[in-house]
């Protein structure tokens, strides 16, 4: 089968696009199974004057950075045609061929690969030395 790639958005236009790779699994709660087409998986930072990207997801913070592919990667959406061809000659009514359109390309991911740091923290916890410090410093005489 021959599929023809062809970029509609011209010469050096095409959209910059990115990856975000995780390490680990992200569920979903069952309450959205059905509805992940536009759920907010996270919120994604980068302070302007750090390298570094925040991303978080839920009570969950992760810190990565940015990395070049070592080669781009397009991003391609499947456009199925009429063959009028085969229409003309008595063939299938339904006969398609398709095109694969260049809509975006990939040539940087975001790469989180420390484990998550906690947001917060559970009822239960002891305050650490550092905490206690900076808490007892704060206080103001009467």
């Amino acid at each position: 089968m021959h599929i023809q790639v062809k970029c509609s958005c011209g010469e050096g236009n095409c959209p910059e696009w990115a990856i975000v790779e995780l390490q680990g699994v992200v569920e979903a709660q069952p309450s959205f199974e059905n509805r992940l087409q536009s759920l907010q998986i996270g919120v994604l930072c980068r302070p302007s004057s750090q390298e570094s990207y925040t991303f978080t997801i839920g009570y969950h913070e992760l810190i990565g950075t940015k990395v070049s592919l070592k080669k781009p990667i397009l991003v391609l959406k499947k456009i199925k045609l009429r063959n009028e061809d085969e229409e003309e000659d008595g063939g299938d009514v339904d006969a398609t061929r398709v095109e694969l359109d260049m809509i975006g390309i990939i040539r940087h991911k975001i790469l989180f690969k420390t484990r998550p740091k906690a947001l917060i923290s559970s009822k239960g916890a002891q305050p650490s030395a550092k905490e206690k410090a900076s808490a007892s410093s704060s206080k103001t005489p009467h």
